[in-house]
């Protein structure tokens, strides 16, 4: 089992451990670690990337990070050519912050969303420069100009973003807490994380975001489309 240490520090940036397996195919060679700092994609997020650095300084490029059969693994994808530490090595790994952060800053900003239209959520993508939510609602119940304006609202009133844990049968007992219907939140330990915007938003959610609202930035509303009957694809981007 790989420790996840961005689940208790999304700021964490790099970390030491220890390679405990290696898996080829044709397409990567995945390194799995005791402990990690890179988010494996789930829940609408991407995988982080970064490096792998060995102690004689050599390095190792992460170009993706998945998670394993298990579940409770995280798979450091590297090049399929790429020579992996030996099992038991020791090695350093190190996130590329500014994407990492551009996807905390949207994925908190995607809870803001999920507060401001008041519907059904059917899935959802979070990018580094934009992102996009899709609701079960009417089109002519999404105003474009007043989505903005109350997602900036949101931002610029400095609101602070926390994760707290639940038990499974606390969450089972609250089901309004899982919003997004396509995802279903990271199960296995016996507990739930949630995320919580006090006053604005509370759902279950294991991904990475930002510790207050007014760190996301101001953003915009680039589309409103229909992605079928009835679901509406909202998506919005950093300000430029």
């Amino acid at each position: 089992m790989t420790r996840l240490l961005f689940r208790d520090d999304a700021y964490r940036r790099n970390c030491e451990a220890s390679v405990v397996a290696v898996h080829r195919s044709e397409a990567a060679v995945a390194v799995e670690l005791d402990a990690t700092v890179f988010y494996p994609m789930g829940g609408g997020q991407p995988g982080d990337s970064g490096v792998l650095r060995a102690g004689d300084g050599t390095e190792l490029r992460v170009t993706d990070a998945r998670k394993g059969a298990s579940g409770d693994r995280v798979l450091h994808l590297l090049a399929p050519d790429a020579a992996p530490p030996a099992i038991g090595a020791r090695v350093t790994g190190e996130i590329d912050w500014e994407r990492r952060h551009r996807h905390m800053r949207l994925h908190t900003c995607m809870h803001l969303l999920c507060a401001v239209v008041a519907a059904p959520v059917t899935g959802g993508r979070i990018g580094e420069d934009k992102s996009h939510l899709d609701f079960d609602v009417e089109m002519d119940k999404l105003v474009s100009e007043e989505i903005e304006r109350r997602l900036n609202t949101l931002v610029d009133s400095a609101h602070a973003v926390m994760p707290r844990w639940i038990g499974d049968a606390e969450l089972d007992a609250s089901p309004q807490l899982v919003k997004t219907m396509s995802v279903a939140p990271p199960r296995g330990e016996g507990r739930v994380r949630l995320l919580e915007i006090p006053g604005v938003d509370l759902q279950a959610c294991g991904g990475t975001h930002v510790a207050n609202t007014r760190e996301i930035g101001r953003v915009q509303v680039i589309r409103i489309r229909s992605e079928g009957r009835r679901n509406r694809r909202v998506t919005v981007a950093f300000a430029s």
